[in-house]
């Protein structure tokens, strides 16, 4: 009785949640590709930069990327971009981003849906805001 029990217990520490399930594609570490932001002149400019970015299967969510100085966007300071907090699946290709702390202040208690798609090993981020037009892509090895 006391094996079975223990075997119980252990399968369900274990098994994955409903929540880690859902979240499955998104969940590691993903390397920065490129940022691509609207220049001062409409068109659309590719910034190449390291960046990290980490979902975890309980739900959590970091991200830092170091952007050359001249790039300035309302979520970095000084071209850095740091943040962390918790993410909520959506529907789907989509999430929900609560910003729990963040280099740019402002940022903290936002909750930033976000879009999706993830072809092969790589993870295309945009807002699902219509006047934000930026794209991140994001690779894993």
């Amino acid at each position: 009785m006391a094996r079975s029990l223990a075997f119980v217990i252990a399968a369900v520490i274990l098994a994955p949640s409903a929540h880690a399930a859902g979240n499955a594609p998104l969940i590691g570490a993903w390397h920065l590709v490129a940022v691509e932001q609207p220049a001062p002149d409409g068109s659309m400019q590719k910034i190449e930069c390291p960046g990290l970015l980490t979902f975890t299967t309980d739900g959590h969510m970091a991200l830092q990327l170091m952007q050359p100085e001249t790039t300035a966007n309302a979520y970095s300071h000084g071209g850095y971009e740091a943040t962390f907090g918790t993410f909520r699946m959506g529907g789907k290709g989509q999430f929900t981003y609560h910003v729990t702390g963040s280099l740019v202040r402002d940022l903290v208690g936002k909750d930033l849906p976000r879009r999706f798609r993830i072809t092969g090993k790589t993870l295309e981020i945009r807002s699902a805001h219509t006047d934000e037009h930026w794209r991140v892509i994001w690779a894993r090895d």
